[in-house]
């Protein structure tokens, strides 16, 4: 299963940097070409984007927030080999660029180096502690690398500065799972439900707790639901889950 809910995560972390810095460069034709890689990037057009950051970059070579979204644009484009360039460029002007080390890890966590992505984002939060999709992304990380408790520690700490996300608490129902707890699962599952009904895979994560507790027929009308909603593309993995779990318990007695 994906947890990275990886462009909402990077449209958030592009916005919040590019707003703030758009007026980086005093040389008019730089700032120009920046301003054209930020209007790119933000309307979705990361190929686009990277040239004209490219641009920008040529003309001032220590503009840092230039580096930064060209390696957003870049893992846009699956340019991971790219945008961790970028992102080390950016870290050669200022090694304590919160935005630097978080969009690296980032990139690490994609290419599954998981290590480097768990130094980033731990050196990220020393200079932005207040940042909730820092702790959020290296719980999805130690998740991925079936490190239960500690995704859960992260994604505890991500919701006292984010409280009632629901990717969040999606994903916190997804370290409850792996720890064998049900019920908090469930709860997990239900505030999203709550929040923003059309979350799909948080009725697949409801089935799974039902389903541990012991819940057949409320378990699968959570899972006839999921494969009714989940997307055909990105979820094509679990859809095929669904419908062997869904066998599977009607064929039970």
């Amino acid at each position: 299963m994906r947890k990275y809910l990886f462009r909402i995560i990077l449209s958030l972390a592009a916005l919040g940097l590019l707003l703030g810095t758009a007026g980086a460069t005093p040389e008019q034709d730089a700032k120009e070409a920046f301003e054209q890689g930020v209007a790119a990037l933000t309307q979705g057009n990361p190929t686009l984007a990277v040239e004209k950051f490219t641009a920008a970059l040529k003309i001032d070579p220590k503009l840092l927030e230039a580096y930064v979204n060209r390696g957003i644009a870049e893992m846009s484009l699956s340019l991971w080999a790219d945008a961790v360039g970028d992102f080390d460029q950016a870290l050669e002007l200022n090694q304590k660029s919160p935005e630097a080390l978080y969009n690296r890890g980032l990139a690490y966590s994609r290419q599954g180096v998981f290590d480097k992505a768990l130094a980033d984002y731990t050196q990220a939060a020393k200079f932005a502690p207040k940042d909730w999709q820092i702790f959020y992304n290296r719980g999805n990380t130690y998740l991925d690398m079936k490190k239960a408790k500690e995704a859960l520690k992260d994604y505890n700490l991500a919701l006292k500065l984010h409280p009632q996300a629901p990717e969040i608490l999606h994903n916190r129902s997804l370290a409850y799972l792996a720890l064998e707890k049900p019920e908090p699962a469930l709860a997990d599952a239900d505030k999203v439900i709550q929040l923003k009904a059309d979350y799909a895979r948080a009725y697949y994560s409801r089935a799974q707790a039902l389903e541990k507790l012991g819940h057949k027929y409320e378990a699968l009308a959570a899972y006839r639901h999921f494969l009714n909603t989940g997307d055909p593309d990105a979820d094509a993995s679990l859809l095929q889950k669904t419908l062997e779990r869904i066998k599977a318990l009607e064929a039970s007695k």
